[in-house]
């Protein structure tokens, strides 16, 4: 019978007590500091039963305890019960942070322990100012004995006219700034930014097409480090003719510890782990700053926005004609969460250029889209019935693009609160997607745009209203974000053209509902004029706003102009995929409100 996650806890508890570790960090995370990991590096869902995308775990002899975030509070205390694992709830009043727990925790002489390999060289770094440090073994490895192996996909290449920039090109980019930095070597670990930089994909981490490995550039060479599993005669020679030189992914270590480096080591403090900057650290004056390739990466070129536009819009109409179909069907055919994410997932992947899903498909009926990243089971899959909100977050991978939108629908009949829920959060997404900025706005000048209608009702929700998106790569992609709050270690990135950016503004009642309305926004340029470049955004996603859970009593008569706007617009757009019954019902679901 498998262990429980009490009894993994109190095994790992022994080892660590051999091993002379008086507080263990787990978290979730891989060698690159990853958002989304590979199966392999799972060790804090193996170890505590909790399985969020976020959150880490601390076991010490007499308490465990795991942080999260408010997407997956909800989740984490369904998931943890029993365990004798505490919730920390992270941000909330009177919890502490994890720095703050182990200051009022570790005593003078104990020993805090980590796999130097998963935590990031920041937190690292911050850690050794304060404690004793055990960093270079991964000790809870011994309890997961049918521990799946690292991924090893075949690397495939993105065509130049996929992504409109040659990787010699690219890396003539990153060498301009890396003479303006006067450093001598790049060492890039953060796995999109290496798939970038050298125009490749991979599927080593589920629906995130990158490959596990590692680059270092500097003025005359670029090597890059991949498991030999993961190549083929094709990319062999790809790489040849790019004057990459190949080297296996294990060997880094090695060829760390003999490179002879001249000028400074340029790397990302927060995506370098804490173990590879220690061999680094004595070996030459090291500068940590973002990566170059990251906002090279955020800003797509006219080729890729040109893909960008079109693979939003042919998503668009997949997922209208889902919703209809959920209107139209719901309390008349049986259907569960999991079954209707699964005719979702089907009707994409019917898409020419379909590659995969750009994440786990979140259906939610009711109560349980309350929770922000609810995730249907074969054993967990609610029945869907004529009445109250459905809830769902999807996104493909496609040869063109990486998409992701959220629509919220009503199936039936919902309460007054409901509909000024729902008619609040539209007006947050429709505010922000329609506002005019200065150049030189960041993503904290821009989110209280969509929290207004919000705070003003006493609202809010705990995510940030809008990330950036991968092309052909990760669903999420900094460095920019919309958030409110400010937070040192969070660099602000000023908005700029060619950037795409979420709007996902929402809110969610514990055992009631969840409601969030998600558009994928383009920045452009508006006018310029005396006092500056004006941004403005442009939608990418075309797909009705539920009118039926809608109240314009809850509406400025501006609201109400955009969202007719907006639905205008839909209905040009959407209408030539259309036709018969559907197109009517496009029609009325894309009606102007008065």
């Amino acid at each position: 019978m498998e262990n429980t996650a009490k009894e993994r806890i109190a095994e790992l508890r022994m080892l660590l007590k051999k091993e002379g570790i008086d507080f263990y960090i787990v978290p979730t995370a891989d060698f690159h500091g990853s958002e989304y990991v590979g199966d392999y590096f799972k060790m804090r869902s193996f170890l505590s039963g909790f399985t969020g995308s976020a959150g880490t775990l601390i076991v010490s002899g007499h308490e465990a305890g795991l942080w999260t975030d408010g997407r997956y509070f909800v989740q984490a205390q369904a998931q943890l019960e029993g365990s004798g694992i505490v919730l920390y709830k992270m941000e909330e009043e009177g919890v502490p942070t994890i720095e703050e727990y182990l200051e009022r925790n570790v005593k003078e002489g104990q020993t805090v322990g980590f796999d130097g390999r998963v935590v990031d060289s920041v937190f690292g770094r911050t850690l050794e100012k304060r404690f004793l440090l055990s960093y270079d073994k991964d000790v809870a490895d011994a309890l997961w004995r049918d521990r799946p192996p690292l991924p090893a996909t075949k690397v495939w290449i993105v065509p130049q006219q996929s992504c409109g920039m040659s990787v010699s090109e690219k890396l003539a980019l990153v060498r301009k700034k890396m003479d303006e930095q006067n450093a001598g070597h790049l060492l890039l670990s953060k796995l999109d930014d290496i798939m970038w930089l050298y125009n490749i994909r991979a599927n080593d981490v589920k629906h995130n097409p990158v490959a596990l490995s590692y680059t270092v550039v500097s003025k005359d060479s670029a090597v890059l480090f991949l498991q030999e599993e993961a190549l083929t005669e094709e990319t062999r020679a790809y790489f040849s003719d790019n004057h990459v030189a190949i080297e296996e992914y294990s060997r880094l270590t090695q060829y760390l510890e003999h490179c002879e480096w001249k000028g400074t080591i340029w790397y990302s403090g927060k995506d370098v782990n804490y173990f590879l900057y220690k061999l680094i650290e004595k070996r030459g004056t090291l500068t940590d700053l973002e990566n170059p390739t990251t906002l090279l990466k955020a800003v797509k070129t006219p080729t890729e926005l040109e893909h960008i536009r079109n693979d939003y819009l042919r998503d668009s109409v997949v997922l209208t004609k889902f919703l209809l179909w959920m209107k139209r069907s719901a309390g008349k055919e049986p259907m569960d969460e999991l079954g209707v994410a699964k005719k979702l997932d089907a009707m994409r992947a019917q898409l020419d250029g379909f590659l995969d899903l750009s994440f786990e498909t979140i259906s939610a009926y009711q109560s349980n889209a309350a929770m922000a990243h609810y995730s249907a089971t074969a054993e967990h899959s609610s029945k869907i019935t004529a009445d109250g909100f459905y809830l769902v977050d999807s996104g493909g991978q496609y040869t063109g693009a990486t998409t992701d939108v959220t629509r919220t629908i009503a199936l039936g009949s919902i309460s007054d609160e409901m509909k000024m829920h729902f008619t609040k959060v539209a007006c947050a997404m429709l505010r922000l997607a329609e506002t005019k900025f200065l150049y030189g706005c960041t993503g904290r000048n821009l989110d209280i745009i969509a929290r207004e209608p919000l705070w003003k009702c006493g609202l809010d929700y705990k995510h940030g209203t809008g990330h950036g998106i991968g092309y052909i790569l990760n669903v999420h992609e900094g460095p920019h974000s919309l958030r409110w709050q400010y937070k040192p270690e969070h660099k602000e990135t000023v908005i700029e053209e060619g950037m795409i950016v979420s709007d996902e503004p929402g809110i969610y009642v514990p055992n009631s509902h969840g409601i969030r309305t998600e558009n994928i926004l383009e920045v452009v340029k508006e006018q310029k004029n005396e006092y500056g470049q004006f941004m403005g955004f442009r939608h990418l996603t075309y797909v009705p706003i539920d009118l039926d859970a809608i109240d314009p009593g809850y509406m400025e008569p501006s609201d109400i102009e955009k969202l007719n706007a907006y639905h205008k617009a839909v209905y040009g757009k959407l209408s030539p995929y259309f036709s018969g019954d559907e197109l009517g019902q496009l029609k009325w679901a894309t009606r102007a409100i008065k």
